[in-house]
């Protein structure tokens, strides 16, 4: 069970905080699909008297029914099963009556309780604000429509300041994956982490004892394997009209960043597609970048990346190669990923060492990303707004030679100067992360901040 709480423990304490505190409680809990939000739960409220309830999409009077069975197998009351109830507000003031310790009760997937009632936020409102909130009470709602879960906290909603805590569960980084593969190396890890990035669920699919492509093989270029289907299942989930945002995803998974080159590549009207790509950034599927120097209000040279890994691999080596899955040549798939996977790695490498400089932190900075202006670009730029100082780092996922190390941090001095930020007023650092670097030691003497894989290993 461990593996399924690796780095939550930040949100454990989190929530045994809000149960210690003997107020009553109003947690809403949400994250994308498989990210671990149930399994979380399940472990906290382990050894405490809950109501575990998983709404579904049926009626809503077959779901109040369903909640009143749990309620009253709880309660060990026969009576309390028989009794009719119209509404969520009669059914939980009853349930109130009938204990006097402290409770939680969990809703999970609260969103498909909204698709069947979408007054639903008004009664919990009236629920909160007549009985709960007097109640010593932990309530906890939990969402994998993070659209829907995030609209239900916002200010036009009828649940809005009720809520005394909210969190967002991310997927884990790269430095858990370890844990769920202990016997893989880094560079192992960090291949897994490629294509299906920190979702628990897909971490668990890998078997550590074969080597990475073995398990590729099995885990996504079968058509019985649950990561084959996976995305387009979670996508029709989520929308209707999925082949546009199919079209977009394959565009941004095949370099086409820019708004342009995404209206370009698809053929999609320009007056629609910004809601497109505004709904898929809504769910997490994809981001938007800025170059890590741009002032929030000058905001304008944006790119659109995946924020999901498994999404990215998806898109960039499932969805184009469906058809030979389909006729069983995946074997032929595997020779392509193989082929191309490294380069696929370059442009994640970066974030995988942003990740890196956060756990490490060479330097007190305050924001770290990207960097580009026309035709320079900077794989990585570290900056503190206060002290004036910057780092600038070349990634390569690839080793790197000392020769080799000498020219790229050479070139890299000579693309820093296009970096218009404090000028004559900075102190500059520069450095290279790569696969294996060789004499690093020799390189850091010379003031360079310097990383490979064995840096990555030791933590």
């Amino acid at each position: 069970m461990f593996q399924l709480f690796v780095d939550r423990k930040e949100e454990l304490k989190a929530l045994s905080e809000h149960y210690r505190s003997k107020k009553p409680e109003f947690i809403v809990i949400y994250g994308r699909r498989r990210v671990g939000k149930t399994e979380l739960i399940t472990h906290f409220i382990k050894n405490k008297p809950n109501i575990y309830f998983l709404g579904e999409e049926k009626s809503d009077k077959e779901n109040i029914k369903d909640m009143q069975n749990i309620m009253a197998n709880s309660l060990s009351d026969y009576e309390f099963k028989l009794m009719e109830f119209d509404s969520w507000v009669e059914l939980f003031r009853s349930f109130l009556k009938r204990i006097k310790e402290r409770f939680v009760i969990v809703i999970d997937e609260f969103p498909y309780l909204l698709k069947q009632n979408p007054a639903l936020p008004s009664e919990f409102q009236k629920l909160w604000d007549l009985y709960l909130s007097k109640s010593n009470i932990v309530l906890i709602l939990i969402g994998s429509s993070v659209h829907m879960m995030e609209k239900l906290l916002g200010e036009h909603s009828p649940l809005y300041g009720r809520r005394t805590a909210q969190l967002e569960i991310k997927p884990l980084t790269i430095f858990e994956v370890r844990e769920f593969l202990p016997r893989y190396k880094i560079k192992d890890c960090i291949l897994v982490y490629g294509c299906v990035g920190g979702i628990p669920l897909y971490l668990k699919q890998f078997v550590d004892t074969l080597p990475f492509f073995n398990n590729l093989l099995n885990i996504f270029l079968k058509r019985d394997a649950i990561l084959y289907s996976e995305a387009e299942i979670l996508l029709r989930q989520e929308f209707r009209e999925t082949a546009k945002y199919f079209s977009i995803l394959k565009a941004i998974a095949f370099g086409n960043t820019r708004y342009n080159e995404i209206v370009n590549y698809t053929n999609l009207d320009k007056t629609i597609i910004s809601k497109y790509i505004q709904n898929l950034e809504r769910i997490r599927v994809i981001k938007r970048e800025y170059p890590i120097t741009e002032r929030k209000e000058k905001r304008k040279n944006a790119r659109y990346v995946f924020s999901d890994n498994y999404f990215k691999f998806w898109f960039r080596f499932i969805y184009p190669n469906k058809t030979l899955i389909e006729k069983g040549n995946s074997k032929e798939v595997l020779s392509i990923i193989k082929e191309e996977y490294n380069s696929y790695m370059g442009l994640l490498f970066e974030d995988i060492a942003k990740e890196f400089m956060w756990r490490t932190y060479p330097f007190h900075f305050n924001r770290i990303g990207r960097y580009w202006y026309k035709d320079n670009e900077i794989d990585l730029v570290a900056l503190n707004d206060y002290t004036k100082q910057i780092a600038f780092f070349e990634c390569k996922w690839r080793d790197v030679k000392q020769k080799e190390s000498i020219k790229i941090l050479k070139e890299l001095k000579e693309k820093s100067s296009h970096v218009k930020w404090n000028l004559n007023k900075r102190k500059e650092y520069f450095g290279l992360i790569a696969k294996k670097i060789e004499n690093k030691e020799k390189l850091k003497k010379e003031g360079y901040l310097i990383f490979d894989l064995e840096n990555f290993e030791s933590i």
